[in-house]
């Protein structure tokens, strides 16, 4: 194992309004707060939804494929610079920093185990 999945990240115009959308959806209190990017979880040692601000954001068009839908995973790990090199041995190619897209394109980010989480085995 290489890393525990920390938030499923979606993009978005404003993150607040979106985070407490799913906090009322989900009966789930917005456990982090800034002005680009807010979580929704059980509590702020659990992972969650998170809410990223993309200024230039439009709305998927799903089902139709004029607007892709824009979301990404965090990925929590011990040591960022030895998963990513682990993760470009599986077949990841690095976009920028911890950002790196799966093989078939899709982005995820590499985050160091916040302190509350357990340790990867």
């Amino acid at each position: 194992m290489l890393g525990r999945l920390h938030h499923v990240v979606i993009d978005c115009r404003d993150p607040a309004s979106l985070a407490e959308f799913y906090s009322a959806l989900l009966g789930r209190p917005v456990t982090y707060r800034t002005e680009d990017f807010c979580v929704v979880a059980e509590s702020d040692q659990h992972s969650g939804l998170a809410f990223q601000r993309a200024p230039d954001h439009q709305a998927p068009t799903w089902p139709e494929v004029g607007v892709a839908q824009q979301l990404h995973l965090d990925v929590m790990v011990e040591d960022v610079a030895s998963a990513g090199a682990e993760a470009l041995r599986l077949g990841a190619r690095r976009l920028a920093g911890a950002v790196y897209a799966d093989p078939a394109g899709h982005p995820f980010c590499l985050v160091p185990r916040p302190a509350w989480a357990a340790p990867l085995i």
